[in-house]
């Protein structure tokens, strides 16, 4: 994984020089060569590679040099007090500013020692020392309103003063000194760098990751590498010579990290004027950052349709079909403002046998969070592109079911939609996003690493998608249109669950997506009678309060065979309520239909109990039925409606 991380860092030219990181600045001192004062720059998007002290820049008397805070770069000068004693508030402030002060003292003694190298760095050093033009500088941010937090660099005759190759050389020098190994390090003993393999004097430790925050990460950051308890040690070595790298190979590994947890931009080649903006998805708490060995462009990455890469991908805004309306609204405006048309043509190019571009060789994945100020590593994965292909066009395959009309496929969407589907149902509820990272924080692992190998599901995604469907059945929700039928999410995982489980035994079941008389599964079968009777009661009385769906679906996918000749007897009743004989006899054929099943051998008879699987065939026999019966209606009507319209031209 660190080897992988270093060549990302490397091959995207990420890599900065040990001890400097890029920065935003946020405004520009301006000087001219001759020290004349010329004004405050204000910026936005500017980042820079400034020279940056590590950690000790929290201390209470060391700050960065070059470029740091407003508030310690133009902190005012100590005043006299006088008067009453300050209140408790006012102690605290002044706690602050006199820290602040302390910081910018050791602020002009670097540039001091970078003017030595760095000639032109002394118009800035004249300018923080001169009252009256550092009064002028305090009063022009105060015009422009610059916060204290806003990282304050100098421009001397417009040229950023981080920029130059003396201050570099001169950095690498100075910060010598503030390192905790011993600063003769060439007769330290070398050991092999675990990245590259190379001798080196490890780091004793390594510079913090930011970019986790979201994921239970600290703003100050998490180290990739902690040993700071005796248990973490081996032979006697402290911190991280357990673990030893070189200074240079981690600044390659931190810099890919860097970049990956902004979306990975160093990877994709897109257009100066692409709507593209890559991100990185959270799952259940956790980030998911991917990149290829080589550079591609965003239509090539086949992983960005599966899991809803983009502008808007976000948890909270993630939903599909089966969810509320309201959160169904709110899919459709992610989608819109994600890019994703090339992507899924790609997929679909893939599972169609259609010649695609060439693409990388490999492909890796990291599922990262934080806590306790380090890096949770959840799950490393990596292999071949062409595997990534199959085994995701061969989830898509696998998802394909028939919609609620059974006119048609339940339309993609993405995996935190899908994840939403396995929680608990709780009516009214907002911030699914946060119920993810408690409920599925170690399901989704298992999910996510199934979809990209191709592999089995755990069971516990069976598990969760019935209870799921048993809890919607039997308080359907109102808004619903088809809140009577198995949720199509939900029934999606238990056909993917079913086929891989299937397929590991290397037996392959022809479950189709839409309804199949001839499926050799008698749950199947029950839960299309269910599926029958339930609609015959909708017909016969519309105005029923419980009806069998409410009363009968919980107990006939546990028991069928204890349920289904009670059913048998209402139906009676329910055909002798119809008005029309032609629809009573419609269902009729319709229930002799799936009963012929269980007269065809000896072997299929009526279930008395039902297992997880078998509850699971159950679920997609009654969803199938129901979307075919709805299809079949639909169908008449159009046919009845052009009958209409051809007589009335007649």
């Amino acid at each position: 994984m660190l080897k992988a991380l270093y060549d990302y860092g490397i091959r995207n030219g990420l890599a900065l020089p040990p001890g400097f990181v890029p920065k935003p600045i946020r405004a520009y001192i301006l000087l001219s060569g001759s020290g004349s004062y010329l004004g405050i720059e204000k910026c936005e998007g500017d980042t820079r590679a400034c020279p940056d002290i590590g950690s000790l820049a929290n201390s209470p008397d060391k700050c960065n040099p070059l470029a740091e805070k407003a508030a310690i770069l133009l902190c005012a000068p100590a005043e006299t007090a006088a008067g009453e004693p300050p209140a408790e508030k006012e102690l605290q402030k002044a706690k602050k500013a006199k820290n602040n002060r302390v910081k910018q003292q050791f602020f002009h003694t670097m540039l001091q020692s970078a003017a030595q190298a760095e000639p032109s760095l002394l118009p800035c050093l004249n300018a923080l020392s001169s009252p009256e033009i550092f009064a002028a500088i305090r009063a022009d941010a105060e015009a422009l309103r610059l916060k204290e937090m806003d990282r304050i660099a100098f421009k001397v005759d417009d040229r950023p003063a981080t920029d130059s190759l003396q201050i570099r050389a001169w950095w690498t020098e100075y910060r010598k000194q503030f390192s905790k190994t011993n600063p003769d390090a060439a007769k330290e003993e070398q050991t092999r760098c675990l990245i590259t393999g190379e001798p080196t004097v490890p780091l004793s430790t390594v510079p913090v990751i930011n970019g986790l925050q979201t994921v239970g990460g600290q703003a100050s950051g998490e180290s990739l590498f902690c040993f700071d308890k005796s248990a973490f040690r081996s032979y006697g070595l402290k911190q991280a010579a357990n673990a030893p790298v070189s200074e240079e190979a981690f600044a390659a590994v931190k810099a890919a990290l860097d970049d990956l947890l902004n979306g990975a931009p160093a990877m994709y080649q897109r257009e100066p004027d692409s709507s593209f903006r890559p991100t990185t998805p959270i799952y259940a708490g956790m980030k998911f950052v991917h990149w290829f060995d080589k550079p591609i462009q965003p239509k090539e990455d086949p992983i960005a349709p599966i899991f809803g890469f983009g502008a808007d991908s976000d948890e909270e805004e993630d939903a599909e079909d089966e969810l509320d309306p309201e959160m169904q609204q709110m899919l459709r405006k992610a989608e819109e403002a994600d890019a994703r048309g090339q992507a899924d043509r790609l997929v679909e190019s893939v599972r169609s046998g259609v010649k695609t571009a060439a693409l990388p060789g490999q492909y890796h994945i990291l599922l990262l969070s934080g806590a306790s100020g380090r890096v949770m590593v959840r799950r490393y994965e990596h292999g071949s592109y062409e595997d990534l292909q199959n085994h995701l066009a061969r989830w898509e395959n696998d998802l394909s079911l028939c919609n609620d009309t059974g006119t048609g496929l339940i339309r993609p969407c993405k995996l935190t939609a899908r994840l939403i589907c396995l929680l608990s149902r709780q009516k009214g509820d907002r911030k699914p996003a946060e119920r993810l990272k408690k409920e599925l924080s170690g399901l989704t692992p298992a999910i996510v690493m199934a979809i990209i190998n191709g592999s089995v599901l755990p069971d516990a995604v069976a598990v969760r998608a019935l209870a799921r469907i048993r809890a919607e059945m039997l308080d359907p929700d109102e808004k619903r249109t088809f809140g009577f039928i198995p949720n199509g999410v939900c029934c999606q995982w238990l056909k993917v669950w079913l086929l891989r489980k299937h397929r590991a035994q290397n037996e392959e079941v022809p479950l189709m997506p839409y309804y199949d008389p001839q499926f050799p599964h008698a749950a199947y079968h029950c839960g299309a009678l269910v599926a029958i009777y339930a609609d015959l009661q909708r017909t016969a009385m519309p105005d029923v309060n419980a009806g069998i769906v409410q009363r009968y679906y919980a107990s006939a996918s546990r028991t069928p065979t204890l349920v289904l000749g009670q059913l048998e007897r209402l139906s009676k009743y329910h055909l002798a309520k119809l008005e029309s004989p032609g629809l009573a006899h419609i269902y009729e054929t319709r229930l002799n239909e799936a009963y012929t099943f269980f007269g065809q051998e000896n072997t299929n008879h009526l279930p008395s109990a039902l297992n997880l699987e078998d509850q699971s065939y159950f679920a997609l026999g009654y969803r199938q039925m129901s979307a075919r019966m709805i299809a079949d209606r639909k169908a008449a009507a159009a046919k009845k409606a052009e009958q209409t319209v051809n007589q009335e031209e007649a």
